[in-house]
């Protein structure tokens, strides 16, 4: 009879991450469906398929798993175009990081609606001043592109960023209207296509 070997330490490190990324990709398809107030910790262990324990010991519970998806959240927000990309090159960009990852976009959709845990510890009013920032960053960007004569300056630059991030946002808040209208998945690659080169001609083409 084999004996069996004991794992090494970097086999034991590596089936831990292992564990902990199943247990992060379970965590967003939860929360996407059902709200951080609707997920439970044991719907999470069983899309990961691991122990409800394993969630306690590697995040320290719910609240834990939604700060980490976050904080990698923000840190993927550098792989976003340099601000000198174009208009065009921003709307695809935006148009890719919401409909590649649909459980996030919801969650963040649930959040909108109210569904945003410990708003008032000092974690959730990080996380609300730095969305903040991030809409004034955006609206200055938009600001900046009118004046270069990339976006039009016929409509307030406010509601320019505002219809963007409607439409980009459109699959996921609005599937059956946007299905009904399209004839298509909204999460398809010709909805994407047609969302991307239609609000390029309707911002970023008409004449002053």
């Amino acid at each position: 009879m084999a004996v069996r070997r004991a794992p090494r330490p970097e086999e034991r490190g590596k089936a831990a991450e292992e564990t902990r990324e199943r247990i992060l990709r379970a965590a967003v398809s939860e929360f996407g469906e059902k709200g951080y107030s609707g997920a439970r910790t044991a719907g999470i262990a069983a899309r990961a398929g691991v122990n409800q324990q394993l969630i306690s010991y590697y995040f320290g519970g719910k609240q834990g798993l939604l700060e980490e998806l976050r904080r990698r959240r923000q840190e993927d927000e550098a792989s976003m175009p340099a601000r000198d990309a174009s208009f065009e090159e921003s709307v695809g960009a935006q148009l890719a990081r919401t409909l590649d990852d649909p459980d996030w976009a919801r969650l963040v959709v649930w959040q909108a609606l109210g569904d945003c845990p410990f708003a008032d510890a000092d974690e959730g009013r990080r996380h609300m001043e730095a969305q903040r920032s991030r809409m004034a960053a955006a609206l200055e960007r938009m600001r900046s592109r009118q004046e270069a004569g990339e976006v039009t300056g016929q409509v307030d630059p406010a509601f320019a960023l505002l219809v963007a991030y409607a439409v980009v946002f459109a699959p996921i808040t609005m599937p059956q209207f946007v299905r009904d209208i399209f004839g298509d998945d909204p999460l398809s690659p010709e909805v994407r296509r047609r969302l991307h080169g239609e609000l390029v001609r309707l911002l970023g083409e008409a004449e002053d």
